[in-house]
């Protein structure tokens, strides 16, 4: 998953400069290292976004554990309260 999310970052940067530089009637390639930097700041934002997803998910899955393990211990424990 890193490889391809730094590629598809690396293309989003490329694609942006580009695009930047077609909206202003510029050579495409006007400035090579815009390009570089371009390319590796989305390498950069992709991979972070990549991160940041696997660290909601597991939050995420804590806090449905905690919730379930509350229910258990409200239903469960309230009936034999009842007894």
């Amino acid at each position: 998953m890193p490889a391809s999310a730094t590629m598809i970052g690396a293309l989003l940067g490329l694609g942006t400069q580009m695009y930047s530089n077609a909206l202003r009637k510029l050579p495409y390639m006007r400035h090579p290292w815009e390009h570089v930097l371009g390319m590796g700041l989305g390498a950069i934002f992709t991979n972070q976004l990549v991160k940041w997803d696997v660290k909601l998910q597991e939050d995420l899955d804590k806090m449905l554990e905690k919730a379930k393990e509350a229910n258990e211990r409200r239903y469960f424990e309230a009936d034999e309260d009842d007894d």
